[in-house]
Formats: structure tokens, C-alpha cells, sequence
């Protein structure tokens, strides 16, 4: 498991110019990598691991970045490329996901060298030829727990507010906490959030709704200005601003609620959305894209792992429509909020749902009722179980 720390980096102008043309570099040696593979026939990764050495001869600002640097930008190719072929040789309709140039790039990854950290942990030196130098570090995490060792990449990332750094830490995070006997079923929702089977519902933020005025005023004023113009510049700077706030607003609010459910439960079923097909309806594609619901599975999964608790990906179908009690499928539209059946159930259609959802992932996992989960039974890596198999997800922290 890969823990990623991130912290603010302070320095100079010249260092942040610096950290841009690293930033530059690292898209060109991605983007040449993509060329060959598409010029010549039968290229491997370890084709492109040797192009970055042939790029470093012939042009003087690629020999400038660091070797290691250079072969994570050839690894960033190569995972694009694989990706291309897992979608063909799987089948999947519609595109494949062709690999195609980057044009705009905003990090730049570094491995085991290249980068030196202070004793005290507050500043980080990059010792290649780009000229970044030290640069100071702010943040809430304390790397004095971890080995340097641990360290496996260093990122430097670019954002509107400014440059980050992040450290991918290998560590094995597991936390020992007691079983609940508790288990519960989600359904995600546009006007709640998500109703449990319990019949808890959580009211749904709407960040972007409520920024959106804020949003469109900073986009008009983008437009006024010349293109090109430094005051353009500026007013592309602040609308970024404005949607990256959205984006930490969104992300807070997914971590927060994941790691209260999934402490909460030693089980947890939800739905297992396919939330490209839901954006495709043009009426409530930006609803959809504002509560994130897809962020807030990843989550779940994730802190699934590290309290060694139970997640079940279940089937969508029906679950709206078949009666929690008597199984009965009771059709209704989307405005119809209540589940009324002839077996005399009547609920919230969403706590309905949610029951359903529970019923099936008891139902996959082959319990029948409440349990305490022990914790040599919570299947090692496995975070996430569809119905009639097993899926082994890497849950990016």
C-alpha cells in the first residue's frame, strides 16, 4: 500500500520557472515515447526504459532532468499504452482509449534519486541539472515516522494556488479496531446523498451548485480579457483557484464520510455504478459529476482495507423497484419518492433500495444476517466483491 503525503513548496521565482521546464521535459520524454511506440512495430516497455537514454544524447535540456525522472515519464507512456491493450483484449464496447500526446502536463515524478531530504524534514533539495534547488516544504504530515527509504517517488505538482511535492510512502497501513456487528447497504442519490438500509440519510453538499455564481462571474472575466494578455493570465489563475477549492471540498467530504461508514460497519454494500453511462443523460450529468459518487467508492474501498472491513459491489438492477419485503417489482418514475406495495410496505424509496442492496451483498458473501467480521477473515487484499466473483482493486490512496 502506497500512502501519499503532500506539503506546500515555497521557493524562488527563478526555482518555480525551474520546476516548469522540469515539468516540460517530463511531456516531451512521455509524448517521444508515445511517437515510437506508434512509428515502430513491437515496442515493449523496455524499449521505451532505453529511448530515454537516446533522447538524453540528442537533446541537451532531456540530458538535464534526471535518469530516474526521465524513466517515469517513459513508464507514464508505457501504462497509457497498456491500458490500450487491456481494453482491447477485454472486449469492452465503444473506444479503446487510444494513447494519445499529452498537452498539458503538470507534474513531474522522481524515484530514488535526483532529490535529497533535510534532517529535520522542512525542505527538499533536487540535486539534478534543471536548477530547482531547495526548496521549503509546509504541511500537517510528519515524515520523521517513515525511513527515507520508504520513499519511493517524489512528485513535484503543479496547481493554481502553486507547486506541491508529495511523497509516495510504502508502508503497510492496518488499524486494529473492533468488530460492530453492524452491516448496511448504500444508495447514492442526487437529492440525499446516500440513504443507508437503516434509513440514514446524508444530506448531499452541492458544492458545485453553491460555488457556480462564483464560478461563472470568474469565467466572464476570463473571456473579457486578451488572449495572451498577463491579465488573462491572472484571471485564468483565480477561475483555477476557484475549482480547485470545489475539488478539496468534494474530496473532504468523501474521505470524511468513507471513514465513518466503514468504522461504523463490518460490512458495506453499494451499488456498483457505471458512472460513465449515468453522465451520458445531458439533464443531470453536472448533478451526477458534482456528488462524486465514484470518489467517495474509491474511499470506502480504501479505508475497507485498513480497518479490514467487508466491501461488496452489487448489482444495480431493480434495487429501486423490487419490494425489500416481498420481493415484488413495483415500477415508478423518478419523481415518484415513496415505495408503495400491495404487501402493505410502504417506505422512502431510497431506504428501499438501500435494503436491497444489503440483502444482495449478504446474499454474495454468504451471510444471511448480522455478523462480526474477524479480521482473519477479511480475505487479505480484497476490497471489493461483485456478485458471483471476485475483484481484486488497487485502492490509490
Amino acid at each position: 500500500m502506497m500512502l501519499v503525503f503532500e506539503f506546500k513548496a515555497y521557493g524562488l521565482a527563478a526555482q518555480l520557472t525551474a520546476v516548469d521546464d522540469a515539468i516540460r521535459t517530463a511531456k516531451f520524454i512521455r509524448n517521444s515515447c508515445i511517437r515510437l511506440w506508434m512509428d515502430v512495430k513491437d515496442i515493449g516497455k523496455n524499449d521505451l526504459q532505453k529511448y530515454c537514454a537516446v533522447l538524453a544524447a540528442n537533446f541537451p535540456f532531456a540530458n538535464e532532468l534526471n535518469s530516474m525522472a526521465r524513466q517515469a515519464s517513459a513508464e507514464r507512456a508505457w501504462s497509457s499504452i497498456s491500458r490500450f491493450y487491456d481494453n482491447c483484449n477485454s472486449g469492452i464496447s465503444g473506444k479503446k482509449g487510444y494513447p494519445q500526446f499529452q498537452k498539458d502536463c503538470r507534474s513531474v515524478e522522481y524515484k530514488t534519486s535526483g532529490w535529497k531530504l533535510a534532517d529535520n524534514r522542512k525542505s527538499i533539495t533536487f540535486t539534478d541539472k534543471k536548477g530547482i534547488g531547495r526548496l521549503k516544504l509546509k504541511g500537517t504530515r510528519d515524515l520523521h515516522e517513515y525511513q527515507i527509504n520508504q520513499i519511493k517517488r517524489v512528485r513535484l505538482v503543479k496547481r493554481a494556488d502553486g507547486v506541491y511535492v508529495q511523497f509516495c510512502i510504502d508502508v503497510n497501513r492496518f488499524e486494529n479496531i473492533e468488530p460492530t456487528g453492524n452491516t448496511v447497504g448504500l444508495d447514492v442519490g442526487l437529492k440525499e446523498y446516500y440513504t443507508d438500509s437503516d434509513g440514514t440519510m446524508v444530506e448531499n453538499p452541492k458544492f458545485l451548485r453553491i460555488g457556480e455564481k462564483v464560478l461563472k462571474r470568474s469565467q466572464r472575466r476570463v473571456s473579457r480579457k486578451v488572449k495572451g494578455s498577463k491579465n488573462r493570465g491572472k484571471a485564468r489563475q483565480i477561475l483555477g483557484k476557484r475549482h480547485l477549492k470545489i475539488s478539496r471540498q468534494r474530496k473532504d467530504h468523501a474521505v470524511k464520510l468513507a471513514r465513518c461508514v466503514v468504522q461504523s460497519n463490518d460490512l458495506i454494500a453499494y451499488e456498483d455504478l457505471r458512472i460513465k453511462n449515468l453522465v451520458k443523460n445531458h439533464c443531470l450529468a453536472k448533478s451526477i459529476n458534482d456528488a462524486s459518487w465514484y470518489q467517495f467508492r474509491v474511499w470506502v474501498e480504501y479505508f475497507a482495507k485498513v480497518f479490514k472491513r467487508v466491501t461488496v459491489a452489487v448489482n444495480p438492477q431493480y434495487t429501486s423497484l423490487e419490494c425489500s419485503s416481498c420481493g415484488v417489482i413495483v415500477k415508478k418514475t423518478l419523481s415518484t419518492r415513496t415505495h408503495v406495495c400491495k404487501c402493505g410496505c410502504v417506505m422512502d424509496r431510497d431506504e428501499n433500495a438501500a435494503r436491497n442492496i444489503l440483502s444482495r451483498g449478504l446474499g454474495t458473501v454468504g451471510h444471511t444476517g448480522t455478523f462480526a467480521l474477524d479480521a482473519s477473515n477479511a480475505w487479505g487484499d480484497e476490497t471489493s466483491t461483485q456478485i458471483g466473483e471476485n475483484l481484486f482493486e488497487q485502492v490509490m490512496s
